[in-house]
């Protein structure tokens, strides 16, 4: 997965998941759960929107972590690639037939 090919293919899955909801599953922790459906949509939003990626916060190229503040709270969202039981990691994080991609969104102070 060193080649330019596989980054570019794994930050293009990562974005559509992460700004459409598609491709994989998307979870929220309890923390997120709590603060209303209202300020979920906006998180929602946010992680959808984000686009500050760098050197620091994106040293694979993966668009794979993120973190922000919605409504004074801070956010962090991860993307992790999964085998499609859930049991281990993806064989082959390019391949959408043998990954699942799992977007997790939670407070800061969960983590």
């Amino acid at each position: 997965m060193n080649d330019i090919v596989d980054v570019t293919t794994i930050r293009r899955l990562n974005d559509e998941l992460r700004q459409t909801l598609r491709g994989g599953i998307v979870t929220m922790t309890p923390g997120v759960m709590a603060l209303g459906e209202l300020r979920q949509l906006e998180v929602l939003k946010a992680v959808a929107q984000f686009d500050r990626f760098d050197a620091d916060n994106d040293p694979h190229g993966e668009h794979d972590l993120g973190s922000l503040d919605v409504g004074g709270e801070r956010v962090l969202w991860k993307i992790d690639y999964f085998d499609r039981a859930l049991t281990n990691h993806s064989p082959d994080p390019t391949d959408p037939a043998v990954t699942t991609r799992v977007l997790t969104i939670m407070l800061a102070a969960e983590y």
